[in-house]
């Protein structure tokens, strides 16, 4: 839900896991699980729409936005999907604690408490898909509605607090531009010395095929995307890829598609994993003890990325149904 508002993965993990993680903690669960169940859901931010990378892919590479916004809804729900079959099967093994369900009274009160802020997320999304305001635009009416509804609404924000929220956003924020300075730095170093382009040299000559090509570039974008953030390696990989995608034949989205949740990928992935360093500073433990329950929660999601790319109706259905004109 909240990778429907936020449109960054970063956000989610902050601001989820500053939420989730200690509560957990608190109810019994691992701070291990915790932290990694956080890290891998944050995945959804930039797969879901609205996403900022996509947003970013769609301005460079002359890609229709609201197309990709809409190609991301059935992986980011495919993704949501296995997510949660992924924890049954470990509540079910480590036995984790289990609460009374709902009624239905309660479920509708709490809907109805929920439906203002549940609107953020057509707003953003509707109000792009349909035209009414840019992605930049977006953002501002987003804050400008969840301020609205945090101080007058829902009375969560007073005039002492708003300086805290300030500040706790630009701390957060401060994390994730530091991460994201230092990868492009040595994003840049990369495209001097021509690495991605050496890459891609090597792997072109055993893609033949639209599918095997397809694994090629979610296997680049899944090694570059450990080690820089995701805007940079757009910028230098995807400009490089994308000759070889349009000489197969692949669909601007399909590709595109494969490379977003690629990148995804790295956000949890050692050494950069900007999501999995947020999430363990809020779980108060070391990366290399959540390293194992990520790789468990991640077998799954790269099966998703498998059936992307194998099956591309998979995201372009959508698209061709609702909105033609954007392919």
């Amino acid at each position: 839900m909240f990778a429907g508002i936020s449109g960054s993965s970063t956000a989610d993990a902050a601001g989820i896991g500053s939420i989730m993680i200690p509560s957990m903690k608190k109810q019994g669960f691992d701070a291990n699980f915790s932290v990694a169940l956080t890290a891998c859901s944050s995945v959804m931010g930039v797969i879901i729409p609205p996403s900022i990378l996509m947003i970013v892919w769609g301005g460079l590479m002359s890609v229709s936005i609201g197309g990709l916004f809409l190609a991301g809804v059935v992986p980011g729900f495919l993704m949501a999907v296995i997510m949660m079959g992924t924890v049954l099967v470990y509540a079910k093994i480590r036995n984790y604690p289990v609460y009374q369900r709902a009624s239905q009274r309660e479920f509708v009160r709490a809907l109805g408490q929920a439906a203002f802020a549940l609107v953020t997320p057509a707003i953003i999304v509707g109000g792009i898909v349909f035209g009414f305001f840019t992605p930049t635009e977006a953002s501002v009416v987003a804050v400008i509605y969840s301020s609205i509804l945090g101080g007058l609404v829902y009375r969560k924000i007073g005039f002492k607090e708003f300086p805290e929220v300030l500040y706790d956003s630009a701390r957060l924020a401060g994390i994730s531009l530091f991460c994201i300075g230092t990868a492009s730095a040595f994003g840049w170093l990369l495209a001097y010395y021509r690495v991605p382009q050496a890459l891609v040299d090597v792997m072109a000559g055993y893609g033949t095929g639209l599918i095997s090509t397809g694994f090629i570039i979610a296997l680049a974008f899944l090694v570059i995307g450990m080690f820089i953030d995701a805007i940079p390696a757009i910028i230098i990989l995807g400009t490089i890829l994308y000759p070889l995608a349009d000489k197969v034949g692949m669909h601007p989205i399909h590709f595109a598609i494969i490379g977003v949740i690629s990148l995804a990928f790295g956000l949890v992935t050692p050494p950069y994993g900007l999501c999995l360093l947020i999430s363990c500073s809020l779980g108060d433990i070391k990366v290399v003890d959540a390293i194992r329950d990520v790789a468990i929660i991640l077998v799954p999601l790269l099966v998703l990325l498998m059936l992307v790319i194998v099956f591309p109706e998979l995201i372009l259905f959508l698209p061709r149904w609702l909105a033609p004109e954007f392919l």
